[in-house]
Protein backbone atom coordinates (compact mmCIF):
# COMPACT_ATOMS: atom_id res chain seq x y z
CA UNK A 1 0.00 0.00 0.00
CA UNK A 2 1.21 3.16 -1.14
CA UNK A 3 2.23 5.58 2.16
CA UNK A 4 0.73 8.86 1.14
CA UNK A 5 3.35 11.95 0.93
CA UNK A 6 3.99 14.44 3.79
CA UNK A 7 4.86 17.77 1.46
CA UNK A 8 4.34 20.84 3.56
CA UNK A 9 0.44 22.09 2.75
CA UNK A 10 2.02 25.38 1.66
CA UNK A 11 4.68 24.48 -0.25
CA UNK A 12 4.62 26.20 -3.73
CA UNK A 13 3.62 24.02 -6.62
CA UNK A 14 1.23 21.85 -4.84
CA UNK A 15 -1.33 23.09 -6.83
CA UNK A 16 -0.52 25.02 -9.95
CA UNK A 17 -1.98 25.93 -13.42
CA UNK A 18 -0.14 24.72 -16.12
CA UNK A 19 1.77 27.14 -18.82
CA UNK A 20 -0.39 27.11 -21.92
CA UNK A 21 0.70 29.08 -25.07
CA UNK A 22 -1.88 31.67 -26.48
CA UNK A 23 -4.12 31.08 -23.13
CA UNK A 24 -1.97 32.20 -19.87
CA UNK A 25 -1.01 35.26 -20.49
CA UNK A 26 -0.63 37.83 -17.49
CA UNK A 27 -4.39 39.04 -17.99
CA UNK A 28 -5.54 35.42 -17.62
CA UNK A 29 -3.18 34.60 -14.27
CA UNK A 30 -4.36 38.51 -12.84
CA UNK A 31 -7.80 37.01 -13.06
CA UNK A 32 -6.78 33.34 -11.79
CA UNK A 33 -5.10 35.54 -8.64
CA UNK A 34 -8.30 36.67 -7.76
CA UNK A 35 -9.85 33.32 -7.44
CA UNK A 36 -6.84 31.58 -5.50
CA UNK A 37 -4.26 33.08 -3.34
CA UNK A 38 -2.33 30.22 -3.35
CA UNK A 39 -2.13 28.30 -6.17
CA UNK A 40 1.81 28.92 -8.46
CA UNK A 41 0.77 30.22 -11.83
CA UNK A 42 2.93 29.63 -14.89
CA UNK A 43 3.33 31.93 -17.54
CA UNK A 44 3.21 30.90 -21.31
CA UNK A 45 6.46 29.54 -22.48
CA UNK A 46 8.81 32.63 -23.19
CA UNK A 47 11.51 31.81 -25.65
CA UNK A 48 15.06 32.75 -24.67
CA UNK A 49 15.70 34.42 -28.25
CA UNK A 50 12.33 36.66 -27.65
CA UNK A 51 13.66 37.80 -24.32
CA UNK A 52 17.26 38.83 -25.56
CA UNK A 53 16.39 39.59 -28.96
CA UNK A 54 12.90 40.49 -28.74
CA UNK A 55 11.33 44.15 -29.49
CA UNK A 56 8.83 43.60 -26.94
CA UNK A 57 8.53 42.51 -23.21
CA UNK A 58 8.13 39.10 -22.41
CA UNK A 59 8.46 39.73 -19.11
CA UNK A 60 5.88 41.86 -18.43
CA UNK A 61 3.33 40.64 -15.63
CA UNK A 62 1.24 41.90 -12.81
CA UNK A 63 2.76 42.52 -9.29
CA UNK A 64 -0.30 40.63 -7.96
CA UNK A 65 0.24 37.26 -9.63
CA UNK A 66 3.03 36.27 -7.30
CA UNK A 67 3.70 33.33 -6.55
CA UNK A 68 4.65 33.14 -10.40
CA UNK A 69 6.57 31.31 -12.37
CA UNK A 70 8.48 31.94 -15.53
CA UNK A 71 8.03 28.93 -18.24
CA UNK A 72 11.27 28.98 -20.07
CA UNK A 73 11.98 27.07 -23.77
CA UNK A 74 15.92 26.93 -24.66
CA UNK A 75 18.39 24.40 -24.90
CA UNK A 76 21.54 27.19 -24.88
CA UNK A 77 23.08 26.97 -21.18
CA UNK A 78 24.07 30.54 -22.16
CA UNK A 79 20.95 32.13 -23.26
CA UNK A 80 19.18 29.88 -20.42
CA UNK A 81 21.01 32.13 -17.78
CA UNK A 82 20.95 35.45 -19.20
CA UNK A 83 17.58 35.20 -19.60
CA UNK A 84 16.70 33.85 -15.77
CA UNK A 85 19.06 36.03 -14.34
CA UNK A 86 16.89 39.21 -16.10
CA UNK A 87 13.75 37.01 -15.06
CA UNK A 88 15.22 37.11 -11.09
CA UNK A 89 15.44 40.88 -11.67
CA UNK A 90 12.24 41.22 -12.31
CA UNK A 91 10.70 39.57 -9.48
CA UNK A 92 9.96 36.36 -10.74
CA UNK A 93 10.14 33.74 -8.07
CA UNK A 94 10.78 30.72 -10.32
CA UNK A 95 12.02 29.81 -13.46
CA UNK A 96 10.58 26.48 -14.93
CA UNK A 97 12.25 25.00 -18.13
CA UNK A 98 10.28 23.30 -20.81
CA UNK A 99 11.00 19.86 -21.35
CA UNK A 100 7.68 18.73 -23.01
CA UNK A 101 6.37 20.70 -25.52
CA UNK A 102 6.10 18.40 -28.81
CA UNK A 103 4.88 20.79 -31.55
CA UNK A 104 7.55 20.87 -34.90
CA UNK A 105 8.10 24.57 -34.24
CA UNK A 106 9.17 23.56 -30.68
CA UNK A 107 11.58 20.66 -31.97
CA UNK A 108 13.20 23.09 -34.92
CA UNK A 109 14.53 24.91 -32.54
CA UNK A 110 15.74 21.99 -30.11
CA UNK A 111 13.64 22.64 -27.01
CA UNK A 112 10.29 21.27 -25.66
CA UNK A 113 9.96 17.41 -25.27
CA UNK A 114 12.86 16.35 -27.83
CA UNK A 115 15.12 17.37 -24.81
CA UNK A 116 14.38 14.15 -22.98
CA UNK A 117 16.26 12.53 -25.36
CA UNK A 118 19.76 14.50 -24.30
CA UNK A 119 19.42 14.53 -20.34
CA UNK A 120 23.23 15.68 -19.99
CA UNK A 121 21.85 18.44 -22.04
CA UNK A 122 19.20 19.42 -19.80
CA UNK A 123 21.17 19.17 -16.64
CA UNK A 124 24.05 21.36 -18.14
CA UNK A 125 20.74 23.93 -18.97
CA UNK A 126 19.53 23.96 -15.35
CA UNK A 127 23.03 24.31 -13.97
CA UNK A 128 23.87 27.14 -16.08
CA UNK A 129 20.78 28.73 -14.62
CA UNK A 130 21.45 27.60 -11.15
CA UNK A 131 24.97 29.60 -11.19
CA UNK A 132 23.51 32.59 -11.69
CA UNK A 133 20.17 32.98 -9.72
CA UNK A 134 18.70 32.10 -6.75
CA UNK A 135 15.33 31.77 -7.35
CA UNK A 136 14.37 28.07 -7.71
CA UNK A 137 15.09 26.34 -10.87
CA UNK A 138 12.55 23.54 -11.91
CA UNK A 139 11.78 21.45 -15.29
CA UNK A 140 8.65 20.36 -16.98
CA UNK A 141 8.91 17.17 -18.47
CA UNK A 142 6.87 14.04 -20.09
CA UNK A 143 7.29 10.56 -19.01
CA UNK A 144 8.63 9.21 -22.55
CA UNK A 145 9.24 10.09 -26.41
CA UNK A 146 8.19 8.03 -29.20
CA UNK A 147 9.46 4.74 -28.78
CA UNK A 148 12.02 5.54 -25.71
CA UNK A 149 9.39 5.58 -23.39
CA UNK A 150 10.51 2.98 -20.65
CA UNK A 151 10.18 3.73 -16.79
CA UNK A 152 14.21 2.88 -17.16
CA UNK A 153 14.23 5.88 -19.49
CA UNK A 154 12.95 8.59 -17.72
CA UNK A 155 14.54 7.39 -14.45
CA UNK A 156 17.78 8.01 -16.01
CA UNK A 157 16.42 11.61 -17.32
CA UNK A 158 15.32 12.55 -13.47
CA UNK A 159 18.59 10.98 -12.06
CA UNK A 160 20.44 12.91 -14.62
CA UNK A 161 18.97 16.26 -14.13
CA UNK A 162 17.97 15.86 -10.33
CA UNK A 163 22.46 15.89 -9.88
CA UNK A 164 22.51 19.52 -10.36
CA UNK A 165 20.20 20.38 -7.30
CA UNK A 166 17.23 19.83 -9.20
CA UNK A 167 14.47 19.47 -6.68
CA UNK A 168 11.40 19.76 -8.72
CA UNK A 169 9.93 18.39 -11.30
CA UNK A 170 6.58 18.25 -13.42
CA UNK A 171 5.99 15.15 -15.09
CA UNK A 172 3.07 15.29 -17.69
CA UNK A 173 1.48 11.65 -17.26
CA UNK A 174 1.86 11.02 -21.11
CA UNK A 175 4.72 10.31 -23.54
CA UNK A 176 5.16 12.63 -26.64
CA UNK A 177 5.00 11.75 -29.81
CA UNK A 178 7.75 13.94 -31.70
CA UNK A 179 6.20 13.22 -35.30
CA UNK A 180 2.79 12.28 -36.47
CA UNK A 181 0.52 13.75 -33.95
CA UNK A 182 -0.37 17.25 -33.58
CA UNK A 183 0.28 19.42 -30.25
CA UNK A 184 -3.39 18.89 -29.47
CA UNK A 185 -3.40 15.15 -30.23
CA UNK A 186 -0.28 14.85 -28.14
CA UNK A 187 -2.33 15.81 -25.12
CA UNK A 188 -5.12 13.23 -26.25
CA UNK A 189 -3.89 10.53 -27.52
CA UNK A 190 -1.20 9.27 -25.55
CA UNK A 191 -2.43 7.24 -22.47
CA UNK A 192 -2.46 8.80 -19.34
CA UNK A 193 0.34 6.90 -16.94
CA UNK A 194 -0.07 8.37 -13.04
CA UNK A 195 1.11 5.15 -12.22
CA UNK A 196 4.62 6.06 -13.14
CA UNK A 197 5.06 9.47 -11.96
CA UNK A 198 3.76 8.23 -8.25
CA UNK A 199 6.65 5.28 -9.03
CA UNK A 200 8.94 8.31 -9.63
CA UNK A 201 8.03 9.81 -6.66
CA UNK A 202 8.87 6.65 -4.61
CA UNK A 203 12.26 6.26 -6.18
CA UNK A 204 13.31 9.55 -5.68
CA UNK A 205 11.31 10.26 -2.31
CA UNK A 206 13.82 13.99 -1.78
CA UNK A 207 12.69 15.55 -5.12
CA UNK A 208 9.22 17.51 -5.13
CA UNK A 209 7.34 15.79 -8.09
CA UNK A 210 4.03 17.26 -9.58
CA UNK A 211 1.85 15.39 -12.04
CA UNK A 212 0.27 16.81 -14.79
CA UNK A 213 -2.81 15.20 -17.41
CA UNK A 214 -5.95 14.56 -17.45
CA UNK A 215 -6.88 16.41 -14.19
CA UNK A 216 -10.42 17.88 -14.27
CA UNK A 217 -11.73 18.00 -10.49
CA UNK A 218 -10.68 18.97 -6.97
CA UNK A 219 -11.32 15.42 -6.07
CA UNK A 220 -9.02 14.04 -8.65
CA UNK A 221 -6.52 16.58 -7.33
CA UNK A 222 -6.73 15.27 -3.86
CA UNK A 223 -6.55 12.08 -5.09
CA UNK A 224 -2.92 12.49 -6.25
CA UNK A 225 -1.75 14.49 -3.41
CA UNK A 226 -2.43 10.85 -1.57
CA UNK A 227 0.35 9.92 -3.96
CA UNK A 228 2.93 12.72 -4.92
CA UNK A 229 3.65 16.31 -4.34
CA UNK A 230 1.72 18.48 -6.34
CA UNK A 231 -1.04 19.06 -9.08
CA UNK A 232 -0.67 21.01 -12.17
CA UNK A 233 -4.08 21.60 -13.68
CA UNK A 234 -4.44 22.40 -17.30
CA UNK A 235 -7.25 23.68 -19.81
CA UNK A 236 -9.85 22.91 -17.00
CA UNK A 237 -9.01 25.49 -14.82
CA UNK A 238 -9.11 27.76 -18.19
CA UNK A 239 -12.28 26.82 -19.40
CA UNK A 240 -14.09 26.34 -15.52
CA UNK A 241 -12.47 28.89 -13.59
CA UNK A 242 -14.47 28.73 -10.94
CA UNK A 243 -13.42 25.58 -9.46
CA UNK A 244 -10.14 27.80 -8.50
CA UNK A 245 -12.14 29.60 -6.02
CA UNK A 246 -11.93 26.22 -3.78
CA UNK A 247 -8.54 25.68 -4.53
CA UNK A 248 -6.96 27.64 -0.92
CA UNK A 249 -9.90 25.67 1.20
CA UNK A 250 -9.44 22.01 -0.20
CA UNK A 251 -5.75 22.36 -1.05
CA UNK A 252 -4.48 24.78 1.16
CA UNK A 253 -6.17 25.06 4.19
CA UNK A 254 -7.38 28.40 3.99
CA UNK A 255 -10.98 29.55 5.06
CA UNK A 256 -13.66 29.00 2.40
CA UNK A 257 -14.39 31.62 0.23
CA UNK A 258 -17.31 33.80 0.14
CA UNK A 259 -17.88 35.26 -2.87
CA UNK A 260 -19.89 34.61 -5.47
CA UNK A 261 -19.46 34.05 -9.58
CA UNK A 262 -21.05 37.88 -9.71
CA UNK A 263 -18.13 39.21 -7.48
CA UNK A 264 -15.04 37.78 -9.19
CA UNK A 265 -16.63 39.34 -12.59
CA UNK A 266 -16.84 42.50 -10.63
CA UNK A 267 -13.63 42.07 -9.12
CA UNK A 268 -12.31 42.26 -12.83
CA UNK A 269 -13.74 45.58 -13.60
CA UNK A 270 -11.05 48.14 -12.22
CA UNK A 271 -8.60 45.61 -14.17
CA UNK A 272 -10.51 46.14 -17.49
CA UNK A 273 -10.93 49.30 -17.40
CA UNK A 274 -7.11 50.22 -16.22
CA UNK A 275 -6.28 48.05 -18.95
CA UNK A 276 -8.36 50.33 -21.71
CA UNK A 277 -7.40 53.41 -20.63
CA UNK A 278 -3.67 52.59 -21.38
CA UNK A 279 -4.12 51.40 -24.81
CA UNK A 280 -5.33 48.01 -24.00
CA UNK A 281 -8.63 46.29 -25.76
CA UNK A 282 -11.51 44.48 -23.96
CA UNK A 283 -10.52 41.85 -26.68
CA UNK A 284 -7.34 41.13 -24.58
CA UNK A 285 -9.46 39.79 -21.46
CA UNK A 286 -12.75 39.07 -21.94
CA UNK A 287 -11.98 35.46 -23.28
CA UNK A 288 -10.57 34.67 -20.08
CA UNK A 289 -13.34 35.09 -18.41
CA UNK A 290 -16.00 33.42 -20.53
CA UNK A 291 -16.08 30.37 -18.60
CA UNK A 292 -16.96 31.57 -15.09
CA UNK A 293 -20.51 30.67 -14.95
CA UNK A 294 -19.96 27.35 -17.13
CA UNK A 295 -23.22 25.25 -15.77
CA UNK A 296 -24.95 27.94 -14.20
CA UNK A 297 -28.22 29.56 -15.76
CA UNK A 298 -27.55 32.83 -17.87
CA UNK A 299 -24.02 30.76 -18.35
CA UNK A 300 -25.27 30.93 -23.03
CA UNK A 301 -25.87 34.73 -22.72
CA UNK A 302 -23.37 35.97 -21.12
CA UNK A 303 -20.66 33.95 -23.56
CA UNK A 304 -22.85 35.22 -26.48
CA UNK A 305 -23.08 38.62 -25.28
CA UNK A 306 -18.79 39.11 -24.56
CA UNK A 307 -18.07 37.06 -27.72
CA UNK A 308 -20.37 39.71 -29.46
CA UNK A 309 -19.67 42.72 -27.95
CA UNK A 310 -16.45 42.51 -26.92
CA UNK A 311 -14.63 42.87 -29.87
CA UNK A 312 -16.04 45.94 -31.07
CA UNK A 313 -14.34 49.04 -30.93
CA UNK A 314 -15.04 51.17 -27.70
CA UNK A 315 -15.88 48.18 -25.84
CA UNK A 316 -15.33 48.70 -21.70
CA UNK A 317 -16.38 47.54 -18.70
CA UNK A 318 -20.03 48.52 -19.78
CA UNK A 319 -20.19 45.64 -21.93
CA UNK A 320 -19.09 43.10 -18.81
CA UNK A 321 -21.71 44.96 -17.18
CA UNK A 322 -24.30 44.50 -19.57
CA UNK A 323 -23.33 40.64 -19.51
CA UNK A 324 -23.59 40.57 -15.70
CA UNK A 325 -27.33 41.51 -15.90
CA UNK A 326 -28.05 38.26 -18.23
CA UNK A 327 -27.16 36.02 -15.77
CA UNK A 328 -29.31 35.38 -12.46
CA UNK A 329 -27.29 35.82 -8.84
CA UNK A 330 -27.55 32.59 -6.91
Amino acid sequence: MTKPVTTSVHAPGRFSIAPMLDWTDRHCRYFHRLLTKNTLLYTEMVTTGAIIHGRGDYLAYNQEEHPVSLQLGGSNPLDLAQSAKLAQERGYDEINLNVGCPSDRVQSGKFGACLMAEPMLVADCVKAMQDVVDIPITVKTRIGIDDQDSYEFLQTFIDTVAATGCKDFTLHARKAWLSGLSPKENREIPELNYQRVYDIKQDFPGLFIAINGGVKTLAETESHLTHIDGVMMGREAYHNPYLLSQVDELVYGAEKSTYSRHDYAEMMLPYIDNHIRNGGSLTHIYRHILGLFLGQPGARAWKRYLSEQGHKKGAGVDVVEAALKLVPKV
